[in-house]
C-alpha cells in the first residue's frame, strides 16, 4: 500500500509544482537560481519529451492511457514474490508522473515544464518527467536482476544433475 501512496505523492507534488510554476513564472519567463547553470523557466510543452511531435495531443493521451493500463496489468499479473522493491518503486514513479502529465494534457492541452539546466543545454522538463525517467531506470534494474536470478537458478539446476 505504501507504493500506491508514493505514486499519489508523486502525482500531487508534480501538479503542485506545475501550478506554482504557472502562477509565478508565466509572467517573468525565467528566474535564474544559478545564473547560466540552473533556471526556473516557464514553458508550455505541447509535444512529448523535449517538445517533440508537437500538436499530437490525442495521440499522447491515448498512448499514455495504454501505457498506464499495460503497467497496471504487468503489476497485477506479476506474482507478489517476484515484485522487487525496484519494480514497486518503478510503478509508483512511472504511474504518478504519467498521471500528472496526462491530467495536464487533458485539462490544458499542454504540459508545464519549468526545470531548466542551462549548464548542460538540456531541454526544460518537470517533476513528472523526472519521476517517469527514474521509474524507467528502476524497472530496467528490476528486469536485469530478475534475468540474473533466472540465469543463476538455471546454472544451479544444471550443476545439480
Amino acid at each position: 500500500m505504501g507504493y500506491i501512496a508514493l505514486g499519489i505523492l508523486v502525482f500531487l507534488f508534480d501538479i503542485m509544482t506545475k501550478f506554482a510554476a504557472e502562477a509565478h513564472l508565466k509572467l517573468v519567463d525565467t528566474i535564474p537560481l544559478w545564473n547560466k547553470v540552473f533556471h526556473l523557466t516557464y514553458v508550455e510543452n505541447r509535444g512529448i519529451a523535449f517538445g517533440l511531435f508537437s500538436g499530437e495531443r490525442v495521440t499522447f493521451i491515448v498512448v499514455t492511457v495504454l501505457v498506464l493500463a499495460m503497467l497496471v496489468i504487468l503489476y497485477v499479473k506479476t506474482a507478489k514474490p517476484e515484485r522487487t522493491r525496484f519494480m514497486n518503486y518503478a510503478m509508483a514513479f512511472i504511474c504518478g508522473g504519467a498521471a500528472g502529465n496526462l491530467l495536464e494534457r487533458l485539462a490544458k492541452g499542454y504540459v508545464v515544464d519549468f526545470l531548466d539546466f542551462r549548464g548542460i543545454h538540456f531541454p526544460v522538463f518537470n517533476v513528472a518527467d523526472i519521476a517517469v525517467c527514474l521509474g524507467a531506470v528502476l524497472l530496467m534494474i528490476h528486469f536485469l536482476l530478475a534475468d540474473a536470478k533466472e540465469e543463476s537458478s538455471k546454472e544451479g539446476e544444471v550443476s545439480d544433475q
